[in-house]
């Protein structure tokens, strides 16, 4: 059975997509719906990942994309923290 990841704050949902989507344009990638940003990303990786169950994906396969996507936000969180820090 798979297990979603579950935000602590529920109600977050929404803005955390949107933030993503943000990120991952900066980065080159182009799609109407944050959440497809994985797809665009695990295309452009030749990972290939699909929706629904992704069993046959090697856990490295799967870092790769997560880790895209994650250490992106990530640098765009300390790079706003810092702006934030400088007024």
């Amino acid at each position: 059975m798979a297990r979603r990841k579950r935000l602590l704050v529920p109600e977050a949902e929404q803005a955390v997509n949107h933030f993503k989507g943000q990120v991952m344009a900066k980065e080159g990638f182009k799609t109407s719906n944050p959440e497809n940003v994985k797809y665009e990303v695990a295309k452009d990786l030749h990972v290939p990942l699909q929706k629904g169950y992704n069993g046959h994906l090697t856990s490295k396969q799967a870092g790769e994309v997560g880790g895209k996507i994650g250490g992106s936000m990530v640098k765009e969180m300390i790079r706003m923290a810092q702006q934030n820090l400088n007024k």
